[in-house]
């Protein structure tokens, strides 16, 4: 139960940080998509199945609290989770770049995702060029804001784990 309470409130706290302070920070039309880079940074850590349900949970949070159509945003963060996961068993290396090259590759192919989806419901108000360069921006942004959460979120999934216990 204190596994999913945590992890409920790293996502309504980065739904939050996102619309408030990060929506003031905008380049070329960009911001940072934090629930992206929540839901690739626990699809790393935990696995495919608990990145999906955190991609879904947060997409449909955003769709919700934010007015958006509903079920583009979590349909997107679900195939991120689980993509993300999948890939990471197989990835070898212990190299520290790897969770900032996962989360910028993963918020681009998601966006641009986003909006092919979106295009193809008639929902997208953009061009492609546009859509691109957002993705592309975006997931700068969120590539250099991993190196400062991606320990934040580790400690608190690492303190969310059930402890083991030993019987003798």
């Amino acid at each position: 139960m204190r596994r999913v309470l945590t992890w409920i409130a790293v996502v309504v706290t980065a739904l939050l940080l996102q619309s408030t302070i990060f929506a003031q920070i905008e380049l070329a039309g960009a911001k940072p998509e934090l629930l992206y880079l929540v839901t690739i940074v626990l699809a790393m850590l935990e696995g495919p199945s608990s990145g999906a349900i955190a991609g879904f949970s947060a997409g449909m949070t955003q769709d919700f609290l934010l007015n958006q159509p509903k079920g583009i945003t979590a349909l997107t963060l679900t195939l991120v989770g689980y993509v993300v996961g999948t890939v990471r068993h197989y990835i070898t290396t212990p190299s520290p770049a790897l969770p900032t090259l996962l989360v910028g590759a993963g918020t681009a192919a998601g966006l641009l995702f986003n909006g092919f989806v979106s295009f193809l419901l008639g929902e997208l108000s953009v061009g492609f060029l546009f859509l691109l360069r957002v993705s592309m921006l975006s997931a700068i942004y969120n590539a250099l804001l991993t190196p400062l959460l991606f320990p934040l979120i580790r400690r608190l999934a690492e303190h969310s784990r059930p402890q083991k216990v030993y019987r003798w």
